[in-house]
């Protein structure tokens, strides 16, 4: 209540020479959501207008307030930029997040008249606002890392991991450090795991066979007290105990980060960069290269990356990371409606996913440049996906075949496995389309629509059968969605030639219930307009996946969002302000090599290893 009266009393006062930009504005932007396109993951990271992090402090808060001064006119302060596009009297992607009229006007109007009377503050250096930045110190082996690592130790191909419980996806993946914590059902179904695995132990020489089996288990030796508790157990119990025992350990089950002893801090780097590239435990070369100084700089570190990249076990990982980002696990889960789409089955949804692996994998270990995958004219496909695509079928299935001249397709845009992702049961989705491209080929964050909002379209009637576009105009005449559908909707009405399994259309063909329950459903065919844009991308306008594509590979933030999507993975958490410069360094020789995957591979390993910045890792 005391804010709102200091807030009311301020917009109605005449300009004030005690205004605060912290205490008086900011509650205001906050409010409207300005923060929430105007960061350097939003889809305004492009403008000139951004947002101090949401940890700075109330100095760095007026600096910034006072940066605004750039968007005043000086002659006219309640026509400036900084009025005008807010309310959307000057065209702003972000539709209307503050009412012409309103007392957020009125104090957005006195803020500009401020700033155009003064002149602009003198930033001091202070040491900055400190922040709460999390790092993992443990990270739990993913399930595919524990069905990889004991077939690499025990010779079990069983994949156990199918019996655990499902793990949860946290800013795209599933080995995200937040969400590994152990729950007592994933706890109860290791020790069944355990159990039965070390059924299949089979020990050779028992003298060493604690110290051997445990440095392997454990990707490190033993300390002297741990090699005392396990031959203790296996002169009460034998080998197998010791193995179940081992199995359901933490330093079996998780991977520490940074080495608790300095005599562990080979063998930590080691299982660093073995779980990114392959996905499971070092192998005995890298081990041995380890204990030697191998991975002690970033030159020997580099050819054990390269001798592992040429391993297969590195095709294996990178279909795990390409899995999760383009979400196999829900393309081939999906459920489509027969009579829209009688020809999808199961197996239908398994060949997309496998068109798509196969594609990825050509480009990143053919060494070609990455970006095609946004803009390559050919792709992998078996007799299902040819007739999906309406295409000649390869004589061998998934074998690479060239989209015909003038269909339009080309990347990953044309693939079923986006646009029937990105599709619902029956018909298109052009938001969730717009969505997944913004937030996977762009790393953007785009605001949660406001609580209680009706997302539903209306209903196709018999009297005025619609297009999507002409269903999705509700949300653009709504204010309170007009900011975001503005920004996700254009994209996906842009490939509305293309049906929920990713089929061409030239029109849009729908099913209309009669009122008289005696007569069947009809069916009406209407145009469709495919006219399509990106908000904040220049030149972005497009009508085919082609174009599209063409015009996501140009663009420096989904360039660059690549180098983050993989760190992500590779550190297991989101990117923060301190890690800029190993994104920058990493972005920076994946654009030298020509965009090859394996570089970047590389270049984020050895940049988080031995890193720009100090990162407080060993």
């Amino acid at each position: 209540m005391l804010r709102t009266l200091t807030i009311s009393v301020f917009a109605l006062a005449p300009l004030a020479a005690q205004e605060n930009f912290t205490r008086d504005v900011w509650p205001w932007l906050d409010k409207a959501g300005c923060a929430g396109c105007h960061n350097t993951d939003g889809v305004a990271s492009t403008t000139r207008l951004q947002f101090p992090e949401a940890a700075a402090n109330a100095q760095e808060r007026e600096f910034f307030g006072d940066s605004l001064r750039r968007f005043v006119d000086t002659a006219d302060p309640a026509q400036s930029t900084l009025v005008m596009k807010p309310t959307n009297r000057i065209r702003h992607a972000g539709g209307r997040r503050i009412q012409p009229g309103s007392e957020a006007e009125t104090v957005l109007i006195h803020w500009a008249r401020r700033l155009a009377a003064s002149k602009p503050m003198a930033r001091v250096e202070t040491a900055p606002a400190a922040k709460a930045i999390t790092k993992p110190v443990l990270r739990r082996l993913t399930h595919s890392q524990y069905d990889n690592t004991v077939r690499d130790l025990l010779g079990d191909i069983s994949r156990p991991s199918r019996q655990f419980p499902p793990e949860d996806f946290i800013d795209g993946f599933k080995n995200q450090y937040e969400g590994q914590s152990i729950s007592p059902l994933l706890a109860e179904a290791y020790g069944e795991a355990a159990a039965r695995l070390a059924e299949k132990v089979k020990p050779g020489d028992l003298s060493n066979f604690v110290a051997s089996f445990g440095k392997r288990a454990f990707r490190r030796p033993l300390t002297a007290r741990e090699t005392a508790r396990y031959q203790a157990l296996m002169k009460a119990a034998g080998p197998e105990a010791v193995v179940e025992a081992m199995l359901q350990s933490p330093s079996f089950l998780y991977r520490p980060e940074t080495a608790t002893r300095p005599e562990d801090v080979p063998y930590v780097r080691a299982s660093r960069l073995s779980y990114l590239l392959w996905d499971t435990m070092p192998d005995e070369a890298l081990v041995a290269a380890a204990e030697k100084g191998g991975l002690n700089t970033p030159d020997g570190f580099e050819a054990q990356a390269r001798r592992m990249l040429a391993d297969p076990r590195a095709a294996a990982a990178l279909d795990e990371f390409t899995s999760q980002w383009l979400r196999f696990d829900r393309v081939v889960t999906m459920v489509k409606d027969r009579r829209s789409h009688p020809s999808f089955t199961r197996e239908t949804a398994v060949s997309m996913t496998e068109e798509t692996r196969r594609f990825v994998a050509d480009l990143v270990w053919s060494n070609r440049n990455f970006l095609e995958f946004y803009t390559s004219p050919s792709t992998f496909i078996n007799g299902d996906m040819a007739s999906l695509y309406g295409m000649k079928a390869p004589s061998d299935d998934f074998s690479r075949v060239a989209y015909p001249e003038g269909s339009g397709r080309a990347g990953i845009i044309s693939h079923a496995t986006f646009l029937a992702l990105t599709s619902k049961p029956s018909e298109t989705s052009p938001t969730a389309r717009g969505l997944f491209v913004r937030e996977q080929f762009l790393c953007q964050s785009v605001p949660q629509p406001p609580p209680g909002v009706n997302t539903n379209l209306p209903p196709q009637s018999e009297e005025k059968p619609m297009t999507n576009r002409e269903r999705l105009q509700l949300h653009l005449n709504n204010p309170s969605c007009a900011s975001c559908h503005n920004l996700i909707d254009p994209i996906g009405l842009g490939l509305e030639k293309y049906d929920g399994v990713g089929s061409y259309r030239k029109d849009l063909t729908m099913r209309i219930p009669s009122f008289d329950r005696k007569q069947a459903p009809r069916s009406v065919s209407v145009p469709i307009d495919s006219r399509g844009w990106v908000a904040g991308i220049e030149g972005s306008e497009f009508e085919t996946p082609a174009q599209l594509g063409a015009a996501l590979a140009r663009t420096p933030q989904c360039q660059e969002c690549l180098v983050k999507l993989y760190f992500r993975y590779a550190m297991g958490r989101r990117e923060t302000v301190s890690d800029r410069p190993v994104i920058a360094r990493a972005l920076d020789d994946f654009r030298q090599s020509q965009f090859h995957f394996q570089q970047l591979m590389i270049a984020i390993a050895k940049w988080t290893e031995f890193g720009i910045h100090d990162s407080g890792r060993n």
